[in-house]
């Protein structure tokens, strides 16, 4: 079927051209592996996330017809803490360590994604954690010397997102 297709996109594709085109050659054996090897990395993806501990889910995007893959993140949510009586010079230093620890945590690829919000709420933040389990999440969280500190406290909940999608 996939053979088909394809000669059917062929075939599309030199009808469309002119004399004044110039045609690429398209190579077929390429373009079936690399459909066949997209169905295998799908296969794979969650085989080796569903081996290290993540939960998955996949289905079928009705406009497109591509597999998403869905996974598993853990969303943390650093809320104002108790503990906010450090004096400015305290306050300065346990920043620079939240952002070295929040940097680690990038770097090590247990964070994707980190940041401030922009209003004065109790909600500070977030960051979302690429770990198997809430509990893992939960400790690096806590890691936190922001955390530790008392400046704040940590929230988590599971929260899914498809896999390799950016924002925009």
């Amino acid at each position: 079927m996939n053979t088909r297709i394809l000669f059917f996109a062929v075939a599309l594709m030199l009808m469309s051209c002119n004399d004044k085109t110039v045609q690429a050659e398209v190579d077929t054996e390429n373009i079936s592996e690399d459909v066949v090897s997209k169905k295998k990395s799908i296969k794979t993806l969650k085989e080796e996330l569903q081996a290290k501990g993540y939960q998955t889910f996949d289905y079928i995007d009705e406009k497109t017809k591509d597999t998403i893959v869905m996974q598993q993140y853990f969303i943390a949510f650093l809320k104002r803490g108790k503990n906010r009586s450090q004096s400015k010079g305290e306050t300065d230093s346990l920043q620079k360590l939240h952002l070295a620890h929040l940097g680690k945590m990038y770097d090590m690829g247990y964070a994707d994604i980190s940041g401030p919000f922009g209003d004065n709420g109790d909600i500070r933040g977030i960051t979302i954690y690429n770990v198997p389990t809430q509990t893992m999440a939960d400790s690096l969280a806590n890691a936190d010397p922001m955390v530790k500190a008392g400046r704040l406290e940590i929230e988590i909940h599971p929260w899914w997102a498809a896999k390799g999608f950016p924002l925009r």
